[in-house]
């Protein structure tokens, strides 16, 4: 039978069962969707959103390109990508999925690299954001702001070693690296640049940002979706009894791996989603390692629901998710390795001894400055949330009438 043929059956049977699910199981269907939503709107949306305006407009004046030319030589020698892709890690890691594949994609559509260092730099620059890491997971979950230290350093870590075998993707594909004529230096080049496509780029500042508000808030609200779409799935798999037959293969994987198998579930719903993946983890009666490497690895692997964003990201671009999701069970298996390599000695021997040299992550009297934030982000989400929401309509309807009036003319 034609493979498209097959791959068109299991769709539309998948898709009717959720739908039935759906159906039978309202109540449940309901809890699990204001759940995703609750996340999304009071943490995901208002975090998210700063840096992707930000980025957008650092992209349309040309600082991106500024960046890439400066550092060319070193990106291109250790991760065979363009100097821009420093600029996307960068904001990847400070910002969070899907930010990786986001501006991926947009250098992509800018011809500023060609598919396959696509595929070589949205394998390693879609991370977990700092505040994630440390407030949600290691604060919120754990309870221990010095957890967060293990799992942030396995978790970039294992992205910077992903970045390294992926130079290998593709070796047949070479790009040289810019040249540079002898009377100009990187830096008055990198400058021109910089210039040439501000000047380029006929926007005004003012046109400049709204397009970029606009464009943030469009790929928020798909990610909203995407959260929230998942929750529903997780909760649907426990709901019907397939979850306890995908955590009984689980299990015996973590056997295999001398991992305590009581950490069956927290993993497959971590491979849907990983918030609530972690959570499971905090909660199970795991030995701390065990825990702590689990959810390396579930912060790693992404979360389905994570992996469905970035497959829509991409799907605008030629760029294919088949490394991507390659990469992402390469970094699972790296940050989860990291982690128990640096336990004893930075864990054990350092983090929970009692040294008074890291005050802020071993004093429970006084918050960091990421619990500061996640404190405030929780508080005040909503409504910074409702009112870009707000912008977001009032740019989309002055854009429809601009369009329709440039229709009747």
């Amino acid at each position: 039978m034609n493979v498209q043929v097959v791959k068109t059956l299991l769709l539309a049977t998948s898709v009717t069962i959720v739908a039935l699910a759906v159906i039978l199981f309202p109540e449940h269907t309901l809890q699990a969707s204001k759940s995703g939503l609750s996340m999304w709107w009071n943490i995901v949306f208002p975090s998210l959103l700063p840096f992707f305006i930000i980025s957008e407009l650092l992209i349309g004046i040309g600082v991106v390109r500024f960046i890439g030319i400066l550092l060319e030589p070193l990106m291109r020698p250790l991760f065979r990508v363009p100097g821009s892709g420093a600029f996307v890690f960068a904001m990847g890691v400070a910002s969070g999925f899907p930010a990786g594949a986001k501006y991926t994609a947009h250098l992509r559509q800018n011809n500023d690299i060609t598919a396959i260092e696509g595929e070589r730099l949205v394998s390693f620059t879609n991370c977990s954001n700092p505040l994630f890491i440390f407030a949600a997971v290691g604060v919120g979950f754990f309870h221990n702001p010095a957890l967060g230290v293990i799992l942030a350093a396995a978790h970039y870590g294992g992205n910077i070693m992903v970045g390294l075998v992926m130079r290998f993707h593709h070796p047949e594909d070479h790009h040289p690296t810019v040249t540079i004529r002898s009377h100009q230096s990187r830096l008055s080049l990198a400058f021109s640049a910089l210039h040439d496509t501000r000047m380029n780029d006929k926007r005004p500042f003012g046109k400049m940002m709204g397009d970029a508000v606009h464009s943030s808030i469009k790929t928020l609200l798909m990610v909203g979706g995407f959260i929230i779409l998942f929750s529903v799935l997780n909760e649907l798999l426990s709901v019907i009894g397939l979850a306890p037959l995908l955590a009984g293969a689980l299990r015996s994987i973590l056997i295999l791996l001398q991992l305590p198998p009581e950490l069956d579930v927290p993993l497959l719903s971590g491979m849907f989603e990983i918030t609530l993946g972690s959570q499971l983890a905090s909660e199970s009666s795991a030995t701390l390692v065990a825990q702590a490497m689990i959810t390396s690895f579930i912060l790693a692997f992404n979360g389905l629901s994570v992996q469905a964003q970035v497959a829509s990201i991409l799907a605008d671009t030629d760029i294919r998710f088949k490394p991507f999701f390659f990469a992402r069970l390469l970094h699972g298996f790296f940050a989860a390795f990291l982690t128990l390599v640096i336990w004893k000695p930075l864990y054990l021997n350092y983090l929970s001894s009692g040294n008074e040299s890291l005050p802020v992550l071993n004093r429970e009297d006084t918050p960091s400055i990421i619990e500061s934030v996640y404190s405030f982000l929780e508080q005040t989400g909503p409504w910074i949330t409702l009112f870009f929401l707000l912008t977001f309509i009032v740019l989309f309807t002055q854009q429809f009438n601009q369009t329709k009036r440039k229709g009747f003319k």
